[in-house]
């Protein structure tokens, strides 16, 4: 089975020290070993990628096509604002899944529009890292 890739966008590097009362004590690490444990049950793995550059996501989208069977993408604040990381996620034509640690419906206002939700086969908000495992399992079952 070709693994699940796991995408990070800006500022998720920061996860346990940024806003905690919005998301969490959790850090990315811990992301990335949930994932990780959660793959393992359906025997596949996960290839974990961060970034605060745009251009790197990007980059990182494009080398997936044809290597990894899926995607998890957080993509922190360019969710409201990347239409160049949504084009670039239909290129490797495969099952995509948007994660938000908060709830972003009921944060501010320009928060509850996403430019990569149109695309995704799901939106998952408000489950804390527990909407990475979420997401895993869905892929796994799925994919």
């Amino acid at each position: 089975m070709a693994p699940i890739l796991v995408l990070n966008g800006p500022n998720l590097n920061m996860l346990g020290i940024r806003q905690p009362e919005v998301y969490g004590s959790d850090t990315l690490d811990d992301v990335v070993a949930l994932c990780r444990r959660t793959a393992a049950r359906f025997d596949r793995e996960v290839e974990p990628f961060q970034s605060n550059s745009e251009g790197a996501l990007i980059d990182r989208v494009h080398a997936a096509r044809g290597v990894e069977g899926a995607i998890v993408i957080n993509p922190g604040g360019l969710t409201h604002t990347s239409v160049a990381l949504r084009d670039a996620l239909v290129i490797p034509e495969v099952p995509i899944v948007e994660v938000h640690i908060s709830n972003v419906h009921a944060r501010e206002e320009f928060r509850h529009h996403s430019y990569i939700s149109p695309i995704a086969t799901a939106v998952i908000a408000g489950m804390g890292i527990q909407g990475y495992a979420a997401a895993i399992e869905f892929l796994c079952a799925t994919t």
